[in-house]
């Protein structure tokens, strides 16, 4: 057995700060990377040691094996742990560190290839047991006959069928067929988007089903042969296949339904020789019936939860088993204790179509309420860009039971601060505190189920815009009066014109928001939009805190300020107000039409020609950003009258991309 004495993280994040906790508390040193976009970053400066990859896209950076192997020797560093995403399933690279001389924390590169496959790895989990969807595979360059191969659709598999391209992923060839005179078109359609995309046009078809339920179990191996699971995971709560809302263990999983994954699991993990953490994912249909969907070959992001109801760290667990040590006996004889439940919060605007957002992050804060965990890789002053996945944390809370981890996260969330981007919080917050999700009914097709921008607003209070904005415009008062040179000693907001109000007016979530306040000695008045508050009286005002009765309740209101930008919170919950300028500059409003960028991003397609016709809802530019490509279109019918940009070129938000002219009828 070797010991490991200096680790070196090839990833970012929260996930860098994640491991680095745990390593140090083993006396490893611990030896970060980072890109120039992540110079400041948390992690960097936890770390022992940093060495500086330049560049910032991924591709120059964290996905270069070879940069990150010259700064392992370069440090002494004798093991890597590679995260998730960016290498951390990358056999080449695990093959790389093993030929340096280097630990690679993960399995052996033989269990990552036997997984990179779809049909392969489901050929191997049939082998050994683990039920599978049946699925008919057609080869890239087979023939296809329609009405054999319906037949055999037919017989085999059944309606409806899941068409999918057998390498490469992001949803790339997806068809779902429901009827059987669909299905020629489907899979044609699927092989030259594969072609296309992966260069491999062979496809296969498996029985899909309707709004499953996405169960994943932990799996541990080390390298005495012991393989055992550590319990299942609930991972159905998505948007965009992309998960959310995790919770340990699955409401509707019984003992009997547990053991059967388990087991499942521990075949699936000797099946490929598994060495180290890993999940074997699955889907789960109403009747209980459950079905291979893949073997994640690495640490999950939502290992939290299954460390809170075992107390393990599965972290120092991955680094035990990479030193050659077998599984403690707390692993083989673990089991479960209580419920939790973690949330993504991420940088991104839910009603925009879940866009993602970038910006500083001002302020950070989660109420440190019993049973809560924040793992996060951002602090006030963090820059969250264009380059990189848009978490910014990932919060959990854990109780003796499922309601009391629910409720609490909820609170917990509610009760948080974090200024200066948009996030997804509001909505995370809707989904716990709604009827379906608080009594388990939940699938992947929830958030199709459920608007989520009614989610996100189904916890607002009608008097958050009104109380929020009032204060608002009361603490700049007040920051004004404080900041004065000449007069100080008048009372804030003190006119000769007893009578006069003072106004202001505030961009509120694309809204223009105008509040007009008169303040005297037993004479206070507000409106809001219009409307006047009933019964308001201001206790206190200071440039952060406002302490404001409206109709007989009293609420105290945090204010902060950074520039024209204001974030007010309260027991009501958030609220971001912009002010506007009371004398604009001449000029600075955009000519109609003008599409601007949502984001700042590059420029990678632009399918449409100057003075070309679209339709509404036509696609006119595509921006990539955070790892996702972005649609830009046509708001209306028209003909395109400018377009000012071309692809590769980089954009800041709100950049005038292209002109559309509506074309009356």
């Amino acid at each position: 057995m070797a010991t490991i004495k200096k680790l070196l993280i090839a990833n970012r994040g929260e996930i860098a700060s994640r491991i680095i906790r745990s390593a140090r508390e083993m006396d490893i040193v611990c030896v970060a990377v980072y890109s120039d976009a992540d110079a400041g970053a948390r992690f960097v400066a936890e770390a022992d040691e940093a060495v500086h990859l330049p560049g910032t896209a991924p591709a120059d950076t964290y996905l270069r094996g070879d940069l990150i192997l010259d700064a392992a020797r370069r440090t002494g560093a004798d093991a890597i742990h590679p995260g998730y995403g960016f290498l951390s399933e990358n056999a080449g690279f695990a093959r790389a560190c093993a030929d340096a001389g280097v630990v690679f924390v993960g399995p052996p590169p033989a269990a990552i290839d036997s997984m990179g496959s779809k049909i392969e790895a489901k050929k191997t989990m049939a082998a050994a047991g683990v039920p599978v969807l049946p699925g008919i595979t057609i080869e890239t360059d087979s023939a296809i006959d329609g009405a054999q191969l319906g037949a055999r659709v037919a017989e085999e598999i059944g309606y409806p069928v899941l068409v999918k391209a057998a390498f490469g992923g992001g949803g790339r060839g997806m068809r779902i067929v429901r009827e059987e005179g669909d299905l020629l078109e489907a899979v044609e359609g699927a092989r030259r988007e594969a072609v296309t995309a992966f260069g491999d046009g062979t496809v296969f078809l498996e029985r899909y089903l309707d709004a499953p339920r996405h169960i994943e179990v932990q799996i541990f191996a080390d390298t005495q042969g012991t393989v055992v699971h550590l319990f299942e995971r609930e991972c159905s709560i998505q948007r965009r296949y992309q998960k959310i809302i995790e919770e340990a263990p699955s409401p509707v999983v019984d003992e009997a339904l547990r053991a059967e994954l388990g087991s499942a699991a521990i075949a699936a993990g000797k099946a490929i020789g598994y060495v180290g953490a890993g999940t074997a994912e699955f889907v789960m249909g109403s009747d209980g019936r459950f079905y291979f969907l893949e073997v994640n070959t690495r640490l999950q992001v939502e290992h939290p939860v299954t460390e809170l109801i075992t107390g393990l760290d599965l972290v120092r667990l991955q680094l035990l088993v990479a030193e050659g040590r077998p599984l403690p006996d707390d692993v083989i004889t673990a089991g479960i204790d209580g419920h939790a439940i973690e949330v993504r919060l991420y940088a991104e605007d839910v009603a925009a179509g879940f866009l993602p957002a970038t910006g500083t992050v001002h302020g950070f804060s989660v109420p440190p309420l019993p049973g809560v965990r924040v793992d996060s890789g951002v602090s006030a002053g963090s820059e969250v860009g264009v380059h990189y996945d848009p978490m910014l944390a990932k919060i959990i809370a854990h109780g003796p039971t499922r309601d009391d981890a629910r409720r609490t996260l909820a609170r917990a969330l509610a009760e948080s601060r974090l200024h200066g981007v948009v996030t997804n919080r509001e909505l995370l917050v809707g989904i716990l505190r709604e009827e379906e999700f608080a009594a388990g009914r939940i699938d992947t097709g929830y958030l199709t189920r459920h608007d989520p921008v009614a989610l996100a607003r189904s916890w607002r209070s009608p008097e958050l815009v009104p109380v929020h904005a009032a204060a608002a415009a009361l603490a700049a008062q007040a920051a004004r009066r404080a900041d004065a040179l000449a007069l100080s000693t008048l009372p804030s907001g003190w006119r000769n014109v007893a009578s006069q109000e003072q106004h202001t007016t505030f961009d509120i979530e694309g809204d223009e928001v105008e509040v007009r306040y008169l303040v005297r000695r037993g004479t206070t008045r507000v409106s809001v939009a219009g409307t006047s508050l009933v019964g308001v009286r201001v206790l206190s005002a200071s440039p952060d805190q406002v302490d404001l009765e409206v109709d007989g309740v009293r609420r105290s209101c945090a204010v902060r300020t950074y520039g024209s930008t204001y974030h007010v919170d309260s027991v009501l919950g958030s609220l971001t107000l912009v002010e506007q300028p009371r004398f604009p500059e001449p000029g600075d409003r955009n000519e109609p039409g003008s599409l601007l960028a949502p984001m700042p991003g590059t420029v990678v397609r632009v399918p449409v020609e100057q003075g070309q016709l679209v339709e509404e809802g036509a696609t006119v530019l595509v921006l990539e950003a955070m790892k996702m490509e972005h649609s830009v279109r046509a708001p209306v019918a028209g003909v395109v009258s400018q377009i000012s940009v071309k692809p590769g070129q980089a954009v800041d938000l709100g950049a005038v991309l292209a002109v559309v002219e509506e074309v009356s009828e």
